[in-house]
């Protein structure tokens, strides 16, 4: 298997790099619309992409955490890396060092043992299944946070 998602390590970099591109699009858009005063559909468009890669690498983490076993301290820093802009790809790279993301994907041959597991492992062993799945579950989660409006609005 030659796809991005064939290796944990490779999967969890393309998304880690993504969405610092994306915090890169967003952070753009911004200074354009408040400090050029410029056209605001820089925002919408940076922070759509952003959005969608950001519940993209949220998904992604979940799923390698619990592959490679990562400790709960460790899935927050990976999550939490998400909401600080540029964080993902040095967090990636640490994790990495550390070695935990592995060359492949343990639940592909070992026994799941508890249901979480159970469920990382049924996604690993239907992949386009469980990318359709994790594209559709996005886009709704995706769709309803658009509905919201920006986050600034959610309280007002």
């Amino acid at each position: 298997m030659s796809t991005i998602a064939a290796r944990p390590a490779r999967l969890y970099g393309v998304l880690a790099l993504a969405e610092m591109i994306t915090w890169a699009l967003l952070l753009s858009g911004m200074f354009v619309k408040y400090v050029l005063d410029g056209w605001d559909g820089f925002v919408r468009i940076g922070g759509s992409i952003h959005g969608f890669v950001f519940l993209s690498y949220v998904v992604v983490t979940v799923l390698v955490a619990v592959d490679q076993r990562w400790k709960f301290s460790s899935l927050a820093l990976g999550l939490g890396s998400a909401i600080i802009p540029f964080l993902t790809l040095p967090f990636e790279r640490s994790a990495a060092r550390r070695g935990m993301l592995g060359a492949t994907w343990r639940l592909r041959s070992e026994e799941p043992t508890t249901p979480v597991e159970r469920v990382a492992a049924l996604a690993l062993k239907h992949p386009v299944l469980a990318a359709v799945t994790a594209v559709i579950v996005v886009a709704v989660v995706f769709s309803v946070l658009l509905s919201l409006g920006p986050p600034t609005e959610w309280f007002s």
